[in-house]
């Protein structure tokens, strides 16, 4: 696969301001990716995405987006992207389809008529097919004043869809939304993924949303400081996989352990065993002492991410 992305030495420092808000970070996303952009409030991640949707001048740096120069074809970027902001911007007034309408006039992608059926036959097909894929098709002529949050979102995502873009970039698409509403949310974004082929760029500090990722770039005061898959991310935070076991003749399972090449520690939670491989069941099927206690801990990435936003703190 390629880069659809590519982001080198990319800095953002704000007029007056005494530090970057952005400071000499690369990356690059390949094409078809879940790409997760994942920080704390303040990292700089808005601010990145900012400037890979061309709505933000840049410091200094190099961005290709789909080939195309961030500083010398930004035209031709935005034709090839879609964006949800964090912010929502809709017209309450107006229906869901006036909404989108009214978006794809601005932006060229078909010219404005004043009623629906006088628009192209293209774009009513478009609009019904997308809000199909998202649950939105019974409303799309309602008022938005009507609509709940994950509503409003959905509609955000079929108008941030209408031209077919290569790349869409999620800015904390999710915030501020119920865990119901999220989980629908995520649930029409992976099903817009799959049949749109769309590569996803998501920025977020939600860790759960992250884990699903293909790879995860993290940063932290405007500095990248870890690029990886989540298993990666994880194994170098974190270290060796473990699991807790016990046994009511302690001593025999200790030399069973010895004798298959593992150390046990002992803890309040048991005897502590390293395990390498998916899972620890080939070093269990190897044990004869009956164990009383088994404990498998599978390192989560909000382990991971807060050992190292604590690491980045300490510097």
């Amino acid at each position: 696969m390629e880069n659809v992305i590519e982001v080198e030495h990319l800095t953002k420092q704000y007029k007056k301001a005494k530090k970057y808000s952005v400071e000499d970070i690369s990356f690059q996303v390949k094409e078809g990716e879940f790409f997760a952009f994942l920080g704390p409030n303040g990292a700089g991640k808005s601010t990145t995405i900012a400037m890979l949707t061309t709505t933000l001048t840049k410091t200094s740096g190099r961005v290709l987006i789909m080939g195309y120069d961030l500083e010398k074809e930004a035209n031709r970027i935005r034709s090839n992207i879609g964006v949800i902001y964090q912010n929502p911007s809709l017209d309450l007034e107006l229906t869901a389809e006036e909404n989108i309408r009214l978006h794809v006039s601005i932006y060229g992608i078909y010219g404005f008529r004043p009623l629906y059926h006088m628009m192209p036959k293209a774009y009513k097909q478009r609009i019904e097919e997308l809000a199909e894929i998202v649950g939105l098709r019974e409303n799309l002529f309602k008022k938005l004043k009507t609509f709940s949050g994950g509503m409003k979102r959905k509609l955000e995502l079929i108008r941030g869809l209408m031209h077919n873009p290569k790349i869409l970039f999620l800015d904390e698409p999710t915030q501020g939304l119920d865990p119901a509403s999220r989980n629908s949310l995520w649930k029409y974004l992976h099903k817009v993924r799959m049949e749109e082929n769309i590569t996803i760029f998501l920025t977020t500090h939600y860790l759960e949303e992250a884990e699903g990722a293909d790879r995860i770039c993290i940063i932290d005061h405007g500095r990248v400081v870890m690029t990886g898959t989540p298993d990666q991310i994880k194994g170098n935070l974190i270290g060796k996989k473990h699991m807790y076991v016990d046994a009511d003749d302690r001593n025999s399972l200790i030399r069973e352990l010895t004798l298959l090449g593992t150390n046990a520690i002992d803890t309040d939670q048991g005897l502590k065993v390293d395990y390498e491989g998916e899972t620890p069941q080939i070093l269990l099927s190897n044990l004869t002492t009956k164990l009383t206690k088994l404990n498998i801990n599978k390192p989560s990435l909000e382990e991971a991410y807060l050992e190292l936003v604590k690491e980045e703190g300490e510097l």
